[in-house]
């Protein structure tokens, strides 16, 4: 019996048995079978698409592509897709792909015949590049659709992209035609294309192109050709040669292109020419105003998204024009910017810029701006703001005017800043110098409203009234008198005429210390000599010495009531009531000029002022006539404080300019007339003086002069 207290004899466990050796360089051989494999595969398979030709995927073709596109690929003829040898060979015969739904039953690509060799690569890029391509008899439809969201070009879901050319370097195109369609742009364009024969990016043969169309409304025709020539460089600049017409315009464009399709960094020449240059800005949705003819050059070269017009130099009508502007392609609207300068402008040609019609202007000059409406005749503007065009663009503008050509208007240094951001217009600064003294026009536009509301604040800096009146005629010799005045009125309407013709405002002009004289004064239907001489003087035999005027109107509704006019001078304190209309533009103005001293010669009779803007006319009043003056407009009480007036157009220390007794009231001491009564019309005096100065009467109290008595 064993012992069971002896210890188990455990035999020793057989070792493992011993792993083979591993061949050296396995996985490298693993890897280099693996890649041998592949090119194998890549070459079998490249081989059977070279003896193929790849026919058999026409059907695998046309699935992927209906698919990927969606819409319907088709191709009805002989079918190739292969690489020969690198690069992408693709020949179809019969090709058709559909449009979408949208945009109507026509197919957006067709052709007998297409023959391309597409570098691989390049199918991975945004542009693809063509190192050949033969087209024959293909018909290209692109259009976008109404809201300008889509388009026939941007295949899958990938919505409305921009127009993207491919890169050609060599290509036989023939009988190939284009068709362009955008509705929101109301543009429709039919260009056809003769035969192209092109190497090295370069034409040995031209591309002739023309067509025609419609822009707005507007027909045009085109033609053109891109050239080569024996000296072209290597390097596939290309010449274009393209003359367009259409919309009362001409343009000429010449220059040379990277590619044949490339514009980018191209080099190219315009020659534009037309009788109206708000034509030809139509075409692209972009309202300015009207011109006469004009001629215009420039180089145009385009970067991304942006035209850019530089070195541009011309004229329109009788004036210049230089600079340059950029439009660019932006969204949701397209942005123009513009550096203008000219030297010389001329009136008339700055007529159509506030709504005269530019060719009535060109053939009858500034009587032109005269028109009859039932048989009165009307000088405000009414050509209506183009509202529409403005919502397609914003804009930003410098102009400078170094002088303008006017026979009886100083002017010069125009200065104009316009900004025009979705449909709201700015100009400002808007300022000129004006007879050594200068114009500050801040001019806001808002055309979001309906219908346009306009607001206006024009100032005048102390001007010279010497030099003012030196071009109408007036002697300067003697004249040492300045005024200045303001203008802040709002109105609406779609023009000048209608947004002046609700106006509600104020103008206001002061005349401080200074003396005027109007010898050898002529203003052809509006003669200041002759106003001047019957309400001051019955001979001016020497300068009328002003100490202070103000000469104001509150406009209500488009109806300018006089609110005050006063002027005092050395011997006279002259007053005036009534208005004029902005409505029919008629005036209905009466002065009347009092002697500080008595005298049974010195009082004058009233003159009134009336007429229209265009023909005011001078007369004299009886004193019946007198209290009806401004009657017919509908004149009621306005009597603004004289102070206001002065605040208003901000002239700084009125007392210093002897406008103090004007704000006293106290400058007609002693007031009377041809029989020695005080006149109670224009207030009454207090203090009868003899031509020595000294008191008929005796001292009396003074009393505050009523200068709005006369209302």
């Amino acid at each position: 019996m064993a012992d069971p207290d002896a210890p188990l004899l455990v035999a020793d466990p057989a070792p493992p048995p011993r792993r083979p050796l591993r061949a050296m360089g396995t996985p490298l051989a693993a890897t280099i079978a693996l890649f041998t494999s592949l090119i194998g595969l890549v070459v079998l398979a490249w081989a059977v698409l070279l003896v193929t030709k790849g026919r058999f995927l026409k059907s695998t073709f046309e699935s992927i592509a209906s698919g990927s596109t969606h819409r319907k690929v088709q191709v009805a003829g002989d079918f190739q897709l292969y690489f020969a040898p690198f690069n992408l060979k693709f020949v179809a015969e019969g090709l058709r792909v559909e449009n979408p739904d949208w945009a109507g039953t026509s197919p957006f690509f067709t052709a007998k015949r297409i023959d391309a060799r597409i570098a691989t690569f390049s199918l991975l890029a945004r542009q693809k590049r063509f190192q050949w391509l033969g087209l024959t008899d293909g018909r290209i439809d692109l259009q976008w659709d109404r809201d300008g969201k889509q388009n026939t070009w941007t295949f899958g879901s990938g919505g409305g992209q921009p127009l993207t050319m491919p890169r050609i370097q060599r290509a036989r195109i023939t009988g190939t035609q284009i068709r362009y369609l955008d509705p929101r742009h109301l543009l429709d364009a039919a260009i056809r294309v003769d035969t192209v024969a092109a190497e090295d990016n370069r034409f040995a043969d031209a591309i002739r192109f023309d067509g025609n169309g419609t822009a707005r409304g507007a027909r045009f025709t085109l033609a053109g050709a891109l050239l080569s020539s024996n000296k072209t460089l290597a390097g596939g600049e290309n010449r274009l040669r393209l003359h367009a017409e259409g919309v009362r315009s001409r343009v000429d464009i010449a220059g040379t292109l990277p590619g044949a399709t490339v514009l980018e960094g191209a080099k190219l020449h315009m020659d534009l020419r037309g009788r109206n240059l708000a034509d030809m800005f139509m075409v692209a949705g972009i309202a300015v105003p009207d011109t006469r003819s004009y001629r215009l050059t420039s180089v145009v070269t385009k970067a991304r998204d942006e035209w850019r017009f530089t070195g541009m130099k011309g004229r329109f009508g009788d004036s210049d024009l230089a600079g340059k502007f950029t439009v660019k392609l932006s969204q949701p609207r397209m942005l123009v910017a513009a550096d203008l300068f000219t030297q010389v402008l001329d009136i008339v040609d700055a007529g159509p810029f506030i709504g005269y019609n530019p060719d009535a202007l060109a053939a009858q000059g500034a009587q032109a701006a005269v028109t009859q409406v039932s048989g009165t005749p009307r000088l405000l503007p009414d050509a209506p703001l183009r509202v529409d065009a403005l919502k397609n663009f914003d804009a930003r503008l410098q102009w400078q005017i170094r002088s303008v050509r006017a026979p009886n208007l100083p002017v010069s240094n125009i200065e104009l800043g316009l900004d025009l951001n979705d449909r709201l217009l700015t100009l400002s600064p808007l300022n000129f110098s004006l007879a050594r003294g200068t114009v500050t026009s801040d001019i806001r536009i808002d055309a979001r409203r309906t219908p346009v509301f306009t607001t206006y604040d024009i100032r005048l800096s102390p001007t010279p009234m010497g030099v003012l009146l030196a071009g109408f005629g007036a002697d300067q010799a003697g004249t040492t008198g300045v005024l200045k005045a303001r203008i802040q009125m709002e109105g609406t309407g779609n023009s000048v005429r209608e947004s002046l013709a609700s106006a509600n405002g104020r103008i206001a002009v002061i005349l401080p210390k200074g003396a005027f004289w109007t010898r050898n004064t002529e203003l052809a239907e509006f003669d200041i000599g002759t106003f001047v001489q019957k309400m001051f003087e019955r001979k001016l035999k020497e300068p009328v010495q002003i100490n202070c005027g103000l000469i104001g109107f509150t406009v209500r509704d488009g109806v300018a009531a006089a609110d005050p006019i006063l002027i005092d001078t050395q011997k006279n304190v002259m007053l005036g009531r009534g208005g004029f209309s902005f409505r029919n533009e008629t005036i209905d103005l009466a002065f009347r000029a009092d002697s500080k001293r008595f005298s049974l010669f010195s009082g004058q009779s009233p003159v009134g002022i009336g007429g229209t803007f265009a023909t005011p006319s001078i007369t004299i009043l009886s004193p019946e006539l007198l209290a009806r003056a401004g009657g017919g407009l509908g004149l009621g009480l306005v009597a603004s404080p004289i102070a206001g007036v002065l605040t208003f157009v901000d002239f700084g220390d009125a007392k210093a300019a002897d406008c103090g007794p004007v704000l006293a009231g106290a400058n007609a001491a002693s007031q009377y007339d041809r029989k020695g009564r005080p006149r109670d019309d224009v207030g009454r005096g207090t203090t009868a003086k003899s031509e020595s100065g000294k008191s008929s009467t005796g001292e009396a109290k003074r009393q505050r002069k009523k200068f709005l008595g006369i209302f």
